[in-house]
């Protein structure tokens, strides 16, 4: 091989090693500029739930709220209060028991009161019932714990026969018994929620039945 082909075969290697060096330092250089973002353990997200499906109990009743449930979580119950016992404290405060003894003034038994229509009253502690939003919830009720029993009543009163004609009122009136409703404040527990698993919501219940009168004339 001549000194001329050594010379050129050098400078073709000179050449090739430096556009292999840009080519590697241009990958390099852009690899760099559009990095693969990197990737984290995935965490379940907490997320409360805002119903519960319809209990057992709802099965044995036609009313929106159970007196019975054999799947009361009284043990659950009892260890949220424990852990929770002042700000549970200031809740039940706001919804204690009413005293319902008699629901008017004079009275000796609760057979004493008298309607213009038939209905029947009683004083209930639920388990369970349908908020205003249809939602059924657990109620704080028949809970003791260290000598103290948490419990939350309330007075019902159901027309017999909603819509027919008053029985005290004379035929000539036009009448009619009316089921009117209250709304009630309850203390409930939320097992779904495990920052603090109490709330007080609001319960729409059948609270008296009520004789409607409606326009009448007089004639001579």
């Amino acid at each position: 091989m001549t000194m001329r082909s050594l010379l050129i075969l050098s400078a073709l290697t000179v050449a090739m090693a430096e556009v292999t060096s840009h080519v590697t330092s241009h990958v390099s250089y852009a690899g760099a500029r559009h990095p693969r973002p990197p990737t984290y353990p995935s965490h379940p997200t907490y997320h409360p739930h805002s119903d519960y499906p319809t209990p057992t109990c709802a099965a044995n009743t036609k009313r929106p709220w159970c007196l019975e449930d054999s799947e009361y979580p009284t043990y659950e119950i009892k260890a949220a209060i424990t852990a929770h016992l002042p700000k549970f404290l200031s809740l039940y405060a706001d919804v204690a028991d009413l005293n319902t003894e008699l629901s008017v003034d004079h009275l000796k038994t609760l057979e004493d009161e008298t309607y213009l229509c038939p209905s029947e009253t009683a004083y209930v502690r639920p388990l369970r019932a349908q908020n205003t939003e249809g939602k059924w919830r657990v109620i704080v009720n028949n809970i003791k714990i260290d000598y103290k029993t948490y419990t939350q009543t309330t007075r019902t009163e159901e027309c017999l026969k909603p819509g027919d004609s008053c029985p005290l009122v004379p035929v000539c009136y036009e009448s009619k018994c009316l089921q009117k409703s209250i709304y009630h404040r309850f203390l409930v527990y939320d097992p779904y929620d495990q920052y603090f698993p109490f709330a007080i919501e609001t319960f729409k219940l059948p609270a008296s039945c009520n004789c409607l009168l409606g326009a009448f004339i007089i004639r001579k």
